[in-house]
């Protein structure tokens, strides 16, 4: 069964095959908790948003027609589960991530992901809009493509493409406002365009 392909997983449990939804849902357990965890910087609430959907996939799946990757469709639910879930805590505490964490598999390089850094990292996403940092988790953390993600947020890839370039530079000045002078640009998301004076372009 764990050689089968999302689409055969997807046609197999729509057909009743609960040994497929188990083996569909547990291969992107992960990497959905992950983006959760990114998304909602918090624990409890990301174990909670990744549940809501879980439940909405297996609720969905059989209104899943192929036309879009499973991965994309299921991008979709969970990023809209992180945000009801950022609605319902507004008024909560963030006690943020701890330092140690699950990481997707396959992750892109766009956010430096080094132990050293992480704390330094989660602190500056925090400070990310919602629209923003959804939009950058999927490309800097999960490595979907423009289109992959206008089609996960609903939007046009040139929205995508700015509120990514935003959300970096947002990022960048928060990591370059706590570290020393002298520092230059370490640390800085590497994508991130600079001017000579070290600050986002």
């Amino acid at each position: 069964m764990h050689t089968e392909d999302d689409l055969t997983l997807v046609r197999l449990a729509q057909g009743g095959d609960r040994r497929a939804l188990d083996a569909l849902l547990r291969r992107h357990h992960d990497t959905l908790y992950a983006l959760c965890r990114r998304m909602t910087r918090n624990d409890a609430d990301a174990q909670d948003a990744t549940q809501d959907a879980m439940i909405a996939i297996v609720r969905g799946l059989d209104r899943f027609d192929g036309r879009a990757a499973f991965t994309t469709w299921a991008y979709r639910i969970t990023a809209n589960a992180c945000i009801d879930e950022l609605r319902r805590r507004r008024r909560r505490p963030d006690p943020g991530l701890p330092e140690h964490e699950v990481e997707p598999r396959g992750a892109a390089p766009g956010i430096d992901e080094t132990v050293a850094d992480r704390h330094d990292l989660d602190a500056a996403l925090a400070g990310v809009p919602e629209d923003f940092r959804a939009a950058l988790v999927l490309r800097d953390v999960l490595g979907l493509d423009y289109a992959e993600i206008g089609e996960v947020l609903d939007i046009p890839p040139g929205t995508v493409r700015s509120r990514i370039a935003r959300g970096r530079a947002a990022m960048a000045k928060q990591l370059h406002a706590t570290e020393p002078a002298s520092d230059g640009n370490q640390g800085l998301p590497r994508d991130v365009p600079t001017r000579s004076d070290g600050h986002p372009a």
